[in-house]
């Protein structure tokens, strides 16, 4: 094993040289993408502070010293070389490349423009101030990128690797899957694994995004970068370090974040097309005007200015930055939307529904009544898991973990058999003891007219009666039921308030499902679904309502999130199915996470619109005011830019933690 480490050691190490190799003409492009220092030695900031350093120092030279003109000119052009360095290789990239007339290029002719015309330093100003917003675009853009990458972290940089009964601390990155390794109390989990000797309590926000801390012990999953806080814990890893669940989230929010909305689609389309439309007004406002006698001067810095003017810079950021601001806050909130789309779709939704079982229950039946007749119901108990204790069914561990919790020990037992769909059957200290459905009482004739008012009762409630008995008699009965989840009934509430119909899809009997959705508040309810009758209901709800969003396990309700305009998997960390089942991963079990998604779509949504109507009026005043000649070279460039930092600014907002 040893020996293989090494080879593979080396031979990423050949791997990482061959790259470097065929990367280095990109660094500078990578130190931009990774930044992680202050903002004032980001490559783009950084260039623009120094281009607005010397446009000062130009213009001190120009309006208070003596120098010849040249002295000023040349600080202007430093200015202009320093300042355009980044913005102008991307415009010129993408005219040649892509041929597209970009923002960037009409800034570009608009400098040249200024320089020809002699205003050297309108033609720096312009420079500087576009440069300080394309660095703060990009900056903003890459600490929302950086915030995501940190999560990494939160995994530990080594781990105590379990090997021949020996402990040998290894770098993390090494752990492969079927490795056994330690954690002690306060270490964090190096990779995704499951816990084979141990009992813990665990800090599972970084992933799930869910503050309380999570009991867990043998063969329960837990996940890298969590941290444990009580117990040792001996875990098998179940995947390698480079496919844990924190690099997942990364990898799913880094490519969420550039898949983009209808409405980001529509921009870009609008620009692609506006750009070049603004280049040829600016050329024919430079040739017509003077065929006509107009001042050549005049409409020649006319047509400069419009060139800045009428650049769409603000509108162009408008949707983007709250799209991934959004995405970012999510994704450290343990919600991954998987692109812009989708959260333009959550914004949308007007319908809720739910899977009952493990997305508002448990998941996980347990005993919530113990009815003993004349015995004592520890007695009944201990009977009852004797009988249990050999079956698999869920309904049977369920009895034998509620003897287990309060200390009863199952009672000894033989001749043990299963009868399938009705119960199970033994010898309990010498007599035959059934536990099983109340229709397997009544076909062995034994009469319930003593217990069938409270077997009635609790079944209203939701609730599976098993009957504790003989062939004779009746001696007790146990209610069985699948918890709803504790934060479920606020969840519905959240959605109430926000004013959201919610229903229930479940292929349980309508019974049960009704009485689980009076207690939690839910409107409408359809019951004994098959999977393709679930898809049938989300079509159904959504003629009738508008769209909806399905929330389910990502797994068994595939189809129904499939079809929904919004498919939301819970509880899916470390699931890479129930990952791409949905458009969006709710990586906890907390169904309030529904509402938190949905609240923050339609804070993007609202943002990205003030910002689109705020780019249109900037651009529908500054662009008469070009051609009028009413502004300025510095004015235009000074309205163009404080408008572009606006809209950044705004769509920030959307990052701001959301209740």
């Amino acid at each position: 094993m040893a020996k293989e480490r090494k080879e593979q050691n080396v031979a990423k190490e050949r791997l990482r040289e061959r790259e470097d190799v065929e990367t280095e003409e990109r660094d500078e492009d990578e130190e931009v993408e990774g930044f992680e220092g202050p903002w004032y030695l980001f490559p783009p900031m950084r260039n623009a502070l120094i281009a607005g350093a010397l446009l000062l120092i130009g213009w001190l030279i120009e309006r208070f010293t003596g120098f010849p003109a040249y002295v000023p000119i040349s600080v202007y052009v430093l200015v202009i070389l320093i300042g355009a360095y980044y913005w102008a290789r991307e415009g010129l990239e993408e005219l040649v490349e892509e041929r597209e007339v970009g923002i960037e290029v009409l800034m570009a002719f608009a400098t040249v423009g200024a320089v020809i015309l002699g205003a050297w330093f309108e033609a720096a100003f312009l420079v500087f101030l576009y440069a300080g917003a394309e660095a703060t675009e990009e900056y903003t853009y890459a600490r929302t990128r950086t915030a995501i990458r940190a999560l990494l972290d939160l995994a530990p940089e080594t781990a105590t690797l379990l090997k021949d009964g020996r402990e040998e601390t290894v770098p993390a990155e090494e752990l492969a899957v079927g490795d056994l390794f330690l954690v002690r109390p306060g270490e964090r989990i190096p990779t995704d694994g499951e816990i084979l000797e141990g009992a813990s309590s665990l800090d599972e926000s970084a992933v799930t995004g869910e503050s309380v801390p999570v009991e867990k012990g043998e063969g329960e999953k837990v996940f890298a970068g969590t941290i444990n806080a009580t117990g040792s814990l001996k875990v098998r890893a179940t995947t390698s370090f480079e496919s844990n669940s924190l690099q997942k989230i990364i990898h799913l929010v880094e490519e969420a974040q550039g898949v983009k909305s209808g409405a980001q689609r529509w921009i870009d389309r609008f620009g692609s097309r506006y750009s070049p439309a603004v280049l040829l007004g600016a050329l024919l406002l430079l040739v017509v005007p003077p065929l006509f006698g107009g001042s050549f001067d005049t409409w020649a810095y006319r047509a400069v200015v419009l060139l800045v003017a009428a650049a769409p810079c603000a509108l162009v950021m408008s949707t983007p930055v709250a799209v991934a601001a959004a995405i970012g806050r999510a994704g450290r909130e343990g919600v991954l939307i998987k692109g812009g789309i989708h959260l333009e779709n959550l914004a949308k939704v007007r319908v809720v529904t739910f899977d009952k079982t493990g997305t508002l229950t448990r998941g996980k039946p347990v005993v919530t009544d113990v009815v003993a007749g004349n015995g004592s119901a520890d007695g009944m108990l201990r009977v009852a898991a004797g009988v249990e204790h050999l079956s698999e069914h869920p309904l049977a561990r369920a009895i034998v973990e509620r003897a287990r919790s309060e200390g009863i020990h199952p009672a000894e037992v033989r001749d043990f058999r299963s009868l399938t769909g009705a119960g199970a059957r033994a010898e309990v200290d010498g007599r035959t003891v059934y536990v099983g459905s109340p229709a397997l009482f009544r076909d062995l004739g034994v009469s319930l007219d003593g217990t069938l008012e409270e077997i009635e009762h609790l079944q209203e409630e939701g609730k599976t009666v098993v009957l504790v008995g003989t062939g004779e008699r009746v001696e007790g009965l146990l209610a069985i039921r699948d918890e709803p989840r504790p934060e479920a009934k606020r969840a519905i509430e959240e959605l109430h308030e926000m004013g959201y119909k919610v229903a229930m899809l479940t292929g349980d009997n309508l019974r049960t499902a009704r009485a689980i959705a009076r207690e939690l508040g839910i409107d409408e309810v359809r019951a004994d679904l098959k999977p393709e009758d679930k898809v049938e209901a989300v079509k159904e709800l959504e003629r009738e309502h508008g769209p909806v969003a399905m929330v389910g396990d990502g797994i068994n309700d595939a189809p129904a999130l499939a079809t929904a305009t919004v498919g939301m998997a819970m509880g899916t960390a470390g699931t890479d199915a129930a990952i791409e089942a949905a458009d969006v991963a709710l990586m906890g079990d907390d169904p309030r996470k529904v509402a938190y998604a949905l609240r923050l779509a339609r804070r993007s949504q609202r943002i990205s619109l003030q910002n689109i109507v705020f780019s249109i009026l900037v651009l529908a005043v500054l662009i008469p005011g070009a051609v009028l000649g009413l502004l300025g070279i510095a004015a235009a460039v000074f309205a163009h830019e404080v408008s572009e930092l606006l809209a950044i600014a705004n769509g920030l907002r959307v990052a701001r933690r959301v209740g």
